[in-house]
């Protein structure tokens, strides 16, 4: 036995149903017909939870690989920092003039040098191997 039920679907599916029922050569409502069996059927539902699962391992393994990166980024520059104030020596004051005109030099030096690595894609943190940093691992890798 079938009952008629009617439906109201935006006019732009509609024409995409008119096209797969010519092409296949089937009538619109063994399309619809699919459809709502599709998704009802608890196997849709296990599809999408599958799915979903898929998205939140890849956003777990994205989380881990920014944490590692943050943890070597404040790492490197805490060493830099460690090592330029202990090799630094202070300067006499005739010569801080000098200096600091040179340092804004260097800094954008630098500047300009960071602005070119980000235009190319190019990352510090990518040039170090994943094996040398425990928890490391690669996007879209599995976890080992």
């Amino acid at each position: 036995m079938r009952d008629r039920l009617n439906v109201t679907i935006p006019a732009e599916m509609i024409g995409q149903i008119n096209e797969l029922a010519e092409r296949k050569k089937v009538p619109r409502s063994a399309i619809i017909e699919a459809a709502v069996a599709s998704f009802l059927s608890p196997d849709a539902s296990d599809r999408r939870e599958a799915a979903i699962t898929r998205r939140l391992d890849r956003l777990s393994r994205q989380t881990a690989r920014n944490e590692r990166d943050l943890r070597i980024t404040a790492d490197m520059l805490a060493m830099f920092i460690r090592f330029w104030l202990t090799v630094t020596p202070p300067l006499p004051d005739d010569a801080l003039s000098s200096a600091q005109i040179k340092g804004r030099e260097r800094f954008e030096g630098f500047i300009q040098t960071l602005g070119r690595r980000l235009q190319k894609g190019s990352n510090v943190l990518r040039e170090i191997p994943d094996d040398i940093i425990p928890g490391g691992h690669r996007e879209g890798e599995p976890e080992a």
